[in-house]
């Protein structure tokens, strides 16, 4: 099994790792105390795949079925790999890949506007029925908001709408832009509780109709309008503009024109909220498989590269909050809901996408728990006095605001 065998011997400092080749002999790899899982390779070409290439191949070979888990699930594996990946990062050949990534992420992240509806496609234009399996009746595709950590998901999704709300300083009659407004949640609640007049824009064919058609029902088709629209073709002035998970999709090579819009869309003394994954130590390429498989052309950015972007526009940053387990909690019930019904998600689609995933919620729990990512919440203006002095105001906001009100879905 060389040269797999030769890595993992040097790389599994924590935790044990059985490996059962093709021919059904096991090999051990082993460190400090930690978690045990067992994996079956059922393709000798895996052994020098997750050799060179091993952030492609792991989930690859998951979703073909040529790597399976014996003993555990695939989350139980994919931790024991969170757990040794400090030390894999210094093998020589890691070390050279990130190098060539660094080379070649810009390329990956080219998303001038015609491309990028069509990468929102691959991913945000799969079936209303697969979200329904794990997202819940609102449809939040972003991190919730978990003060306590014992929050059930739904309390955690309208506790984040309501701690994004108290950011923005609504009052009635402001105009709002909702940018990457997704299935219509968050403008809904937003014009439902101030009586203001928003405008969510998206790329996604699918998600456009579940908002206008939600927007229907609610009685809200006066207040709350959708729009398949590019947040580079928007116009008009709005007193609030909000992006929540959207960001990622931008990529660095348009971070300046994305908050050249947000100026030239935001009133002098208006506020907007960016909310985004974010990683913490340096710039980086995402995961290929990611890239590749689930997000076409996505970035998980560093603070540095976005407010180097938000300098250059001549905005104010008036607040920045970095919440850092709330993504993993909210990961965890996705995923957790996903494997519940994932009979479910095989009737739409098929078994290996199952898989695929599968993959996709354990390897982005890990993640959050395990590595560097994490989400961050800026607050912008064109205007140091637009907002109060200090944060205060957020939680009187938010306690203002009154436990019968919690935000309408």
């Amino acid at each position: 099994m060389q040269p797999l065998s030769f890595l993992l011997e040097r790389l599994i400092t924590r935790g044990t790792l059985r490996v059962i080749d093709c021919a059904g002999e096991c090999h051990v790899f082993s460190g400090q105390e930690g978690p045990c899982v067992t994996i079956h390779l059922h393709d000798r070409s895996l052994y020098w795949r997750l050799f060179f290439t091993p952030k492609m191949t792991v989930g690859e070979a998951y979703m073909d079925g040529t790597l399976t888990i014996e003993d555990a699930s695939i989350y139980d594996f994919l931790v024991l790999c969170g757990h040794n990946i400090a030390q894999a990062m210094q093998h020589p050949l890691r070390v050279f890949y990130g190098d060539l990534n660094s080379v070649t992420r810009w390329i990956s992240q080219f998303n001038p506007a015609h491309k990028s509806q069509q990468k929102i496609a691959s991913h945000y234009d799969l079936s209303e029925k697969l979200y329904d399996l794990f997202l819940g009746t609102d449809k939040q595709y972003s991190c919730g908001y978990f003060p306590s950590g014992t929050e059930s998901l739904e309390q955690a999704q309208e506790l984040k709408k309501r701690h994004i709300a108290a950011k923005l300083l609504l009052k009635p009659g402001v105009k709002i832009l909702d940018i990457g407004s997704g299935w219509g949640g968050l403008a809904l609640d937003l014009a439902g509780i101030s009586g203001t007049d928003v405008t969510g824009i998206t790329l996604s064919q699918e998600q456009l109709h579940v908002a206008r058609r939600r927007a229907r029902e609610s009685g809200l088709s006066d207040r709350a309008h959708f729009d398949l629209r590019d947040y580079r073709h928007q116009t008009g002035c709005f007193d609030r503009i909000v992006s929540v998970g959207m960001f990622e999709h931008v990529g660095i090579p348009h971070y300046p024109v994305f908050f050249e819009s947000i100026h030239r869309l935001l009133a002098n003394d208006g506020v907007a909220l960016l909310h985004s994954i974010g990683t913490m130590f340096g710039p980086k390429q995402t995961s290929p498989w990611i890239r590749k498989y689930i997000f076409p052309g996505g970035h998980f950015p560093v603070l540095s590269e976005v407010v180097k972007a938000v300098e250059k526009a001549e905005l104010w940053i008036t607040d920045i909050e970095i919440l850092r387990f709330h993504y993993a909690e909210t990961l965890r019930a996705w995923r957790q809901r996903f494997q519940a019904k994932r009979h479910e998600a095989e009737r739409l689609y098929d078994e290996k996408f199952c898989r695929m995933w599968e993959f996709y919620l354990a390897v982005s729990e890990m993640a959050f728990r395990e590595k560097d990512l994490m989400v961050f919440q800026m607050q912008i203006s064109k205007s140091r006095t637009a907002v109060p002095l200090t944060r205060d105001y957020i939680t009187q906001w938010e306690h203002g605001y009154g436990e019968d009100a919690i935000l309408m879905g």
